[in-house]
């Protein structure tokens, strides 16, 4: 019996028996893909918090206040920009030659260029080289994480027990507040132990010059995990017909194009929050040490947040989480600025604390949700192509969006408010005509409250965006052979275990 004919066996995620044992190689996969994730964000929430108090002043000088604010959140957008990019170069990598060589070359890259950064000198000593410089570095940045952002997500989930996916993806997303939470700490401590002139001066250079000590430290991490059974299992399959990125959007466009509008919901108010956040709770009167303090308790609750949400997504399905998530950004987008523009440090920290808590929640579901929309042999560049795509069109442009919309509307949050608000009811419309997808042996969910392989209607959402296209060579079965599936797993559910590995192409399983 091959390796994923045997993870077929094991529990549907939702079943309420004893989890899973998880091998050796699944818990170092977890433990490298998290402390991975969180060195990779480290640097990217750095530059964000920069981008928002100290880039303005050494690189954009000459240029106002708002000029330069708005230019400094441009840089900040060059690595969206380039993450899509990066997503099709690695993914594809990853797809041919294998997740973790790929994983290695990504974080030297990102922990290189942060070092760049922090040796920069200001616009003030070389001129219009030093911007040049900073979007370069920025550029490679986002290249970088274009193909890590994917790749430690897969390299976990395929490690992972079948019945603890959701939870092991959801691990990666804590990359994200726990480096937020230590990139604030560390600014926050610099801002109170050094003057203004040395912080604009050196202080804020301390974050990026250490990206070397924790490169050395990852390395070595991620040496000591192997390639993942799932990939070794299509090795050489993969090696002889791996999809091209042309191949993955022609085959599966339209499902990338939902999942990017799915996961919008999340990533637009975490960037909102975060990145303008910063920027707009200074320019109200709030301390730059009172500004990192709301944000680092903030990201601490979203911990909390991601670990429930990937529990919960492994128990009531992906969708769920990640629309109960989006539910409760629209009411964040809606009541954020009037809370917040009370100026009162209780408030604010309620405010964002909920706004996070909301957007992590609903983030645990999207490693597991994006992974089972691709089979294996383009699952990475999928997955890469729809995770970045929603970057590019959602997180790049919030920062400078609020802070442009702030500055034309004479200080009036009103603009920032609607712009988020509709994009987040349009993405709940698109998930509720969504499903999930089947395991990443091919096999349906059975979550609690419903069973997923029950379809409302009869319709296959791929098949009907996607005219039919099916890359992986098989043939979808019609509603009246899942009804026949499901009377022969109840009568023999080993059979039926074994039998879907071969029908993996039949991915997505419809609306509920």
């Amino acid at each position: 019996m091959s390796t994923i004919q045997q993870q077929a066996h094991q529990r549907s995620p939702g079943s309420r028996r004893g989890r899973t044992p998880a091998p050796p190689q699944a818990r170092r996969a977890v433990a490298s893909g998290t402390f991975g994730s969180a060195l990779e964000w480290f640097d990217f929430a750095v530059y964000g918090a920069m981008a928002a108090t100290v880039f303005p002043a050494l690189f954009f000088t000459g240029m106002g206040e708002a000029a330069g604010l708005l230019a400094s959140f441009a840089t900040f957008g060059v690595g969206f920009f380039a993450r899509p990019l990066g997503g099709i170069v690695f993914g594809h990598l990853g797809d041919k030659v294998g997740r973790r060589r790929i994983l290695l070359v990504t974080f030297v890259s990102m922990g290189l260029a942060s070092l760049v950064i922090g040796l920069l000198p200001s616009v003030s000593q070389i001129g219009v080289a030093a911007p040049v410089l900073l979007v370069a570095m920025r550029f490679v940045q986002g290249f970088a994480l274009g193909g890590e952002a994917t790749g430690a997500q897969l390299m976990t989930m395929e490690h992972a027990p079948g019945d603890r996916r959701a939870f092991y993806g959801a691990l990666m997303a804590m990359g994200s507040p726990i480096s937020q939470v230590a990139a604030n700490l560390a600014l926050t401590l610099l801002s109170a132990t050094l003057s203004e002139q040395a912080f604009m001066s050196w202080g804020w250079r301390v974050p990026f010059l250490a990206s070397i000590l924790l490169v050395a430290v990852g390395v070595y991490i991620r040496f000591k995990v192997e390639e993942t059974p799932v990939f070794r299992e299509d090795v050489a399959e993969a090696a002889a017909a791996t999809s091209t990125p042309a191949e993955v959007l022609r085959g599966h466009g339209a499902t990338i194009v939902r999942l990017i509008l799915a996961f919008s919901p999340i990533v637009i108010t975490f960037y909102v929050v975060s990145v303008y956040g910063l920027s707009y709770l200074t320019g109200i009167g709030f301390s730059r040490s009172q500004t990192f303090t709301i944000v680092t308790i903030a990201n601490l609750c979203s911990v909390v947040a991601i670990w429930c949400g990937g529990r919960a997504a492994d128990r009531f399905g992906r969708r769920r989480v990640l629309m109960t998530g989006s539910a409760g950004t629209l009411v964040a987008a809606v009541v954020f600025f009037p809370v917040v523009g009370t100026g009162s440090f209780p408030a604010a920290l309620l405010m964002v604390s909920f706004a996070l808590v909301c957007a992590q929640f609903g983030n645990a579901g999207q490693g597991a949700l994006f992974a089972e929309a691709f089979p294996t042999r383009m699952r990475y560049t999928g997955s890469a192509l729809a995770l970045t795509g929603t970057n590019l069109l959602f997180a790049a442009p919030a920062p400078f969006l609020a802070s442009w919309l702030l500055d034309v509307s004479g200080g009036s949050t009103l603009g920032i408010t609607v712009f988020w608000a509709v994009t987040i009811v349009v993405a709940l419309l698109v998930m509720a005509r969504m499903g999930d997808y089947r395991t990443l042996e091919g096999e349906r969910h059975h979550f609690d409250g419903r069973r997923d392989a029950d379809l409302a209607d009869g319709r296959d959402p791929d098949r009907a965006d996607d005219g039919g296209a099916d890359p992986a060579g098989d043939h979808a079965d019609d509603r009246a052979d899942d009804r026949a599936d499901d009377r022969a797993e109840q009568a023999t559910p080993t059979s039926n275990a074994l039998s879907a590995a071969p029908r993996q192409a039949d991915h997505t399983v419809g609306g509920v």
